[in-house]
């Protein structure tokens, strides 16, 4: 199967493809006589791994711990299940983290008139943030 066929099957582009092949993500094709890369039942499987965990939020790294235990016959499940515990307990973080800027956000929202008056609480809200973060400081007299 070419890459066209390859992306086509798994949902995966052939830009993706070649991108996983280059990082060793994905182990290199074979390559036809003219040259043109070939891919075999097992690396179509491979792909379809890395879009489901790809789908299921891990990152390149944790993916790639993942195939090296998937293609691993001793593993040991346990590994698994503490990548994909550190897993649940980050979305847990990035959930909360999240939730907490939709809550601000909407009680920003919810005190601004909206209307035609230059007043807005939510850019002092954010000018307040900011200045007392210390990341950013207005430095021009505007």
């Amino acid at each position: 199967m070419n890459i066209g066929q390859a992306a086509s099957e798994t949902g995966v582009s052939a830009k993706m493809i070649r991108y996983y092949e280059s990082i060793t993500l994905l182990k290199p094709s074979a390559r036809s006589d003219a040259g043109y890369r070939i891919y075999t039942p097992q690396d179509l499987h491979a792909l379809h791994f890395i879009k489901r965990s790809r789908n299921l939020g891990f990152s390149l790294e944790q993916i790639r711990e993942l195939l090296s235990l998937w293609q691993n016959d001793q593993r040991a499940s346990a590994d698994v299940k503490t990548i994909a515990l550190a897993h649940v307990a980050d979305l847990n973080q990035r959930i909360a983290e999240l939730t907490d800027m939709r809550d601000t956000l909407s009680q920003l929202a919810a005190s601004c008139h909206g209307d035609d008056q230059p007043d807005c609480p939510i850019l002092q809200n954010l000018g307040l943030s900011m200045a007392q973060g210390g990341a950013a400081r207005k430095t021009c007299c505007g």
